[in-house]
């Protein structure tokens, strides 16, 4: 048995998750926050055999896109001397971690 941990970005979150649950997963979703942007994530637990691992893996991959936005960022150019300027990165996607279940039960 395999625990799959996906992050995925909150925009894809409701789509994914209804994808995996359509195809026979159980999935629990947690809010969480990103570092680096501040941005709203989900985090996925999926349990499933080894064999389905790929499959879960590949509906998460098909239904969470990256894409580019224009976030606010600042400078700072000395004591009180800042700007804001806007800086383009890349969001959505998944970050997936799959780990070795050694014991699982439902009670």
């Amino acid at each position: 048995m395999k625990l799959i941990t996906a992050i995925v970005n909150k925009e894809d979150s409701k789509h994914v998750s209804q994808e995996l649950i359509k195809a026979g997963f159980n999935v629990t979703r947690l809010s969480t926050t990103g570092g680096f942007l501040m941005a709203g994530n989900v985090t996925m637990l999926i349990g499933t055999e080894d064999d389905r691992v790929n499959e879960c893996i590949d509906i998460i991959s098909e239904h969470s896109s990256q894409r580019t936005e224009m976030v606010p960022s600042t400078a700072s150019y000395g004591v009180g001397v800042t700007t804001a300027f806007p800086l383009e990165v890349t969001v959505g996607g998944a970050t997936i971690f799959v780990t070795n279940v050694e014991r699982f039960e439902k009670v």
